[in-house]
């Protein structure tokens, strides 16, 4: 088992459970393969505070980025988790990092600077970018459903602090961790 620090999960194991097995539809129910369990499991970010200055005019934000391979999409906070943000557990269910430090800040700068550019490239004037690591990492929660029968299973993962279904990106790193246990 290994000790981390996480955010504190906004959805239930029932409510996790309901919403793979429910629907919008009830005639979704016949297209999905049956649900054979549900698991809990925590992603590791690194949590940077990003400044950028445009024409002068100073931003900052602070954002997570994965530890594992830096590939998902960013994390924002509106200030560095709190107490109440944030519980101490132990879990089996952790991603290793294996995301250096150097390589994560490049990584977070250049998803950071697609998003700035993303807004509006002409309204850029004399634009720097700085981020500056914040110690330790947090882990996010997440919930694992996994469907079908024997070795046709799939994963569906949803995010527990924000409630929202994950994609590609977070199916295949979890498949990956997986297959290498």
């Amino acid at each position: 088992m290994t000790a981390i620090r996480s955010l504190r999960a906004n959805v239930t194991r029932e409510e996790a459970l309901r919403h793979f097995t429910g629907g919008t539809l009830p005639i979704a129910s016949w297209f999905r393969s049956p649900v054979q369990s549900i698991a809990e499991l925590y992603i590791p970010f690194r949590l940077f505070k990003v400044k950028f200055v445009n024409g002068g005019r100073e931003e900052s934000h602070i954002f997570g980025l994965d530890a594992v391979h830096g590939v998902m999409d960013l994390y924002e906070f509106s200030g560095p988790p709190g107490a109440q943000e944030v519980t101490s557990l132990e879990s089996r269910n952790v991603l290793p990092v294996a995301l250096g430090s150097l390589e994560a800040r490049e990584r977070v700068l250049a998803k950071v600077r697609k998003l700035v550019f993303s807004r509006g490239f002409f309204r850029m004037r004399d634009v720097r970018f700085e981020a500056e690591q914040i110690p330790g990492e947090i882990c996010v929660p997440y919930w694992v459903c996994f469907r079908g029968k024997d070795k046709q299973l799939r994963l569906a993962v949803m995010d527990a602090v924000r409630r929202r279904a994950e994609g590609a990106k977070v199916r295949r790193m979890i498949e990956d961790w997986l297959q290498c246990k």
